[in-house]
């Protein structure tokens, strides 16, 4: 570094004489108190070092002269640089900050932010309840940030949404409501910009605006949550911040705007954002990215998922955030004309029911688990299923009865193909994956609940609608409904009853986790989905009941092969262990392993040793197997 001139505040003449001097020794050609109205450009030459000791307030005054005179500038943690120190990367620590200036050859070329022609350090923010996400960052950022978690919902008159207009380059302008804006000329700047902006440096002729608009109180405490406990990699742009990168743009509202520029509270009805590209040569401070290769910087207009149309923004700005989110008018209409015409029984719907009850049908008959998955896919059972969930939710009388006789005619349908089929083939064999499913226990409920909230979160989300197949294939309708049609053409009532459980298991499952999920996701109030839920629900115990046995049976048999796996008598191994029957006596199919001839003494004493093994009479089948 050439020899510099150091401009100082006076009110720090100690720090200057003790710290700043004696660390930089020869390489100080000028020292300078800072002087106002420009009195200082009259001292000093053109293209020169400049190193400042300043205030944040001082040194914008600073900046103005060096973009007319062209020096070069560098900048020491001064106490009251706190906007300009993190713009800028200065290290907190004075005398790195000091090795930094003194071991860069020459300054970089800048980008300067300006907010209505005048120059900002490190950003605007628009919206006093920003403060959670965009503050500054501290030297302890968990204490900075709860304190501010705790200040913003004491003042919750903050969280009330404005709209904005927003006008960059060619595109049309933007008419949206937001809680506030964040506007930054790279990542570095502030809390949220360093956790949502990659790839942005301090000279590629670009600004970013981030628009900030959570639809509800806990969309921001998720996101808050996040970005304090998660690590930096692990962010990304939550869905409801829109994100502009452009060299120009224009904010205004009907009424005053309350911002802040560099912590210094301002007001205007209109704000307009430049970048003045390449204006200053600065020393970048250790913790600032510079783009090595200049670059065309592409623009970005990510605003889809913001409030956009009049009646939206209007509803959006209408009351402060709710604490859950309520669904737009928009997103009502949207989604009650696909779940209407999801609960029609339309041909192409009983079609489908027929022929991947069918498939199903064959392919528990062949034992073969791709040919029913194939018929979980082709099955349109789910739709209006998910109908019913918002129909008993929201009290729609019409939704709730249409999707019924829907699900009731698939059903129909589905039944007397299985029968039919069952009647037309001559297997009556009990295929494992028959067996399977007429012995339902709580976990087959919790896979329906669990695919129920899929269901009905793929409805809302179009992004992620393409897992519905997904969902079909967890929830498995079609194959218990084809096993109880296969017990119906069997005459055989267990099997019926078994997958008939099932299958209600299922369709119950789905309707109250269907509900609450949109519930949850603001498609209706409590107060009105109280009776809807709480008939669910008591459908859901009512199925609970027999699956409460179901898990008892199946923890009891797992219980029996556990302990008997492997348990010896003698030199009798006893292996393979299956429960056919529970109960007292237990029938249990084994496999015995042994060197020698078994005969019926061995087996009465191999059996009297499972008795008092598993604490219950025995009826025992046994394979066995002379190991040589």
């Amino acid at each position: 570094m050439e020899k510099i001139t150091l401009i100082y505040d006076t009110r720090e003449e100690s720090t200057i004489t003790d710290k700043i001097v004696p660390a930089f020794g020869d390489k100080i050609h000028k020292l300078l108190p800072f002087k106002h109205n420009d009195v200082i450009s009259h001292e000093l030459e053109h293209e020169c070092c400049v190193v400042t000791y300043l205030s944040d307030e001082w040194l914008a005054e600073v900046v103005n002269l060096a973009l007319h005179r062209k020096w070069t500038l560098g900048f020491l943690p001064h106490p009251e640089m706190k906007e300009a120190r993190q713009g800028y990367g200065i290290a907190a620590d004075l005398f790195e900050a000091i090795e930094d200036v003194k071991s860069f050859e020459q300054g970089v070329s800048a980008d300067l932010l300006l907010c209505n022609g005048k120059p900002v350090f490190n950003s605007v923010v628009i919206g006093n309840s920003l403060s959670l996400m965009s503050g500054s960052v501290a030297r302890d950022p968990f204490k900075s940030r709860v304190e501010k978690f705790k200040n913003l919902f004491s003042h919750t008159e903050l969280l009330k949404p404005r709209a904005f207009t927003i006008t960059t380059g060619n595109k049309p302008a933007l008419k949206t409501a937001a809680l506030g804006i964040v506007a930054v000329l790279h990542g570095k700047s502030t809390m949220v910009s360093r956790l949502l902006l990659k790839d942005s440096y301090i000279n590629d002729g670009r600004l970013h605006v981030l628009v900030l608009a959570p639809r509800s109180i806990m969309e921001l405490i998720r996101f808050w949550v996040a970005s304090t406990f998660n690590g930096k990699d692990d962010q990304r742009l939550p869905e409801f911040v829109g994100h502009i990168k452009t060299k120009s743009v224009i904010i205004s509202s009907p009424e005053a705007m309350d911002f802040s520029q560099d912590n210094k509270l301002m007001s205007a009805k209109e704000i307009e954002l430049s970048v003045s590209e390449d204006k200053l040569q600065i020393v970048p401070g250790r913790y600032l990215t510079v783009e090595k290769e200049k670059t065309d910087a592409e623009e970005k207009f990510r605003v889809g998922t913001l409030p956009r149309g009049e009646a939206y923004v209007q509803e959006f700005t209408d009351e402060p955030l709710p604490l859950v989110y309520h669904a737009s008018t928009h997103e009502f209409k949207g989604l009650f004309t696909v779940l209407r015409e999801n609960a029609k029984a339309s041909s192409p719907y009983l079609t489908l029911m027929v022929i991947s009850t069918m498939l199903a049908t064959f392919g528990l008959y062949a034992n073969s688990t791709p040919v029913i998955i194939g018929a979980m896919i082709l099955a349109p059972l789910m739709a209006p299923i998910i109908s019913l969930s918002m129909g008993a939710l929201r009290q729609d009388r019409k939704l709730t009865l249409q999707s019924i006789r829907t699900i009731g005619y698939g059903l129909l349908l589905g039944y007397i193909a299985a029968i039919l089929l069952s009647w037309l083939t001559p297997i009556q064999a009990m295929t494992d994956e028959i067996s399977s499913r007429i012995r339902p226990n709580l976990l087959d409920l919790g896979v329906a609940i669990l695919s129920g909230i899929a269901g009905a979160y793929a409805h809302v989300r179009e992004e992620v609608a393409k897992t519905l197949a997904g969902v079909a294939i967890a929830v498995a309708l079609v194959p218990p409904l084809a096993v109880s049609g296969i017990g119906l053409g069997w005459g055989d009532w267990e099997v019926f009853l078994g997958a008939l459980l099932l299958l209600m298991t299922n369709l119950a499952g789905i309707v109250l986790a269907g509900s609450v999920t949109f519930m949850l996701m603001g498609f209706s109030p409590l107060h009105l989905a109280k009776k809807g839920l709480t008939v669910s629900l008591l459908v859901v115990i009512i199925v609970s009941l027999p699956l409460g046995y179901g898990s008892f049976t199946m923890i009891r048999d797992h219980n029996i092969i556990r302990s008997l796996s492997n348990h010896t008598v003698d030199d009798i191994t006893i292996k393979q262990v299956s429960v056919l029957r529970g109960g007292d006596p237990a029938r249990l199919s084994v496999t015995l392993v042994s060197e020698n001839q078994i005969d019926d003494a061995d087996l009465e004493k191999v059996k009297a040793s499972i008795a008092s093994e598993i604490g219950s009479e025995v009826e025992m089948e046994a394979l066995i197997v002379i190991r040589k």
